[in-house]
């Protein structure tokens, strides 16, 4: 396939994840056209009139959107955002029983309007509702994913590159399993330039095992950090969702580190979990079959495992 003339991307969802990920659209030239959908009428004709505003700095692309859902149609990516706050006292399974019901009901609205569109799952936890989305829709595995740990790889690369003294472009790292607690770095593939991490000169000593293991913890608790600051991660995750729509309009072939339904990876099938993956205009059109070590094969078996029973207790296992 070539890159999508004219292409359109609707968000679905207008709150600080959706509106972030259309302004990161817009001001990116990811799209052509970018919808934004959203129940909540007046909060969604607020945000596309207060984006729209800013068209004229933005190059070509236009903003559209309101709470009719045949504004999502003729897109070619969809990106779903919306989705319940996890309340005090409520647990992470709750929250997803609910998200779940949310996407049980979207998916087959959106592929009615949208037959032909590839679908982002950002809505959290993604994993779970990249499987959700997939069974509801009926749609190949290929063309219903979630961001996965784009982000957290992002965190990961922009945290050894502040170490290391080097450009976070020439930081080579991925988080991979489950985007939540579960995930961990491919520590065995990560490389600085050309030289492999364990090879690196950090200071006239290769980082240990015990920092590279508090940097992956920083990872993993980047989000909760933010979200005691702030209430919400927004900007960044909106970067990473826009990013992952260039790679499918441009039909770019990069390797992103998105969860898609498995099928024997590493003897996994059935959940999704990111892993490094090939992104073009299709979708995912294949996942990498990247070495592992054997603590890496381990751990990746473990958030199979999580995401495995969590999927069971929701009952679309």
């Amino acid at each position: 396939m070539a890159v999508i003339e004219n292409a359109k991307l609707t968000v679905i969802g207008a709150g600080a994840v959706g509106s972030s990920l259309a302004y990161a659209a817009l001001i990116r030239e990811s799209a052509r056209e970018v919808a934004l959908f959203d129940i909540d009428r007046p909060r969604v004709e607020a945000e596309v009139l207060d984006l729209a505003h800013g068209t004229p700095f933005t190059g070509a692309s236009r903003i559209t959107g309101g709470s009719d859902l045949a504004v999502v149609e003729g897109s070619n990516v969809v990106v779903i955002t919306a989705g319940a706050k996890q309340k005090p006292g409520q647990t992470r399974l709750e929250l997803a029983g609910v998200n779940v019901g949310i996407i049980r009901d979207l998916m087959p609205k959106l592929v009615e309007r949208a037959p032909d569109a590839v679908f982002v799952i950002v809505s959290n936890p993604c994993d779970v509702l990249a499987v959700a989305a997939q069974r509801f829709s009926g749609l190949p595995a290929s063309r219903v994913f979630a961001s996965g740990t784009v982000l957290d790889s992002s965190r990961l690369r922009w945290l050894l590159a502040e170490r290391l003294e080097v450009a976070a472009s020439s930081t080579h790292a991925m988080i991979i399993g489950e985007h939540g607690d579960s995930e961990f770095p491919l520590w065995s593939q990560a490389r600085i330039g050309p030289v492999p991490l364990g090879h690196w000169d950090a200071g006239g000593v290769p980082l240990g095992r015990a920092e590279l293991d508090r940097i992956a913890d920083d990872v993993k608790n980047a989000a909760y950090t933010v979200i005691a600051g702030k209430g919400a991660t927004n900007y960044a995750i909106g970067l990473s969702g826009a990013r992952i729509v260039e790679a499918i309009l441009r039909d770019e072939g990069a390797v992103l580190p998105v969860s898609s339904v498995l099928e024997d990876y590493h003897g996994v099938s059935g959940v999704a979990l990111s892993v490094p993956s090939v992104v073009d205009a299709t979708g995912v059109r294949r996942v990498i079959d990247v070495p592992f070590d054997a603590e890496e094969l381990e751990r990746f078996q473990a958030s199979a495992a999580a995401m495995r029973a969590s999927l069971e207790s929701l009952g679309i296992s």
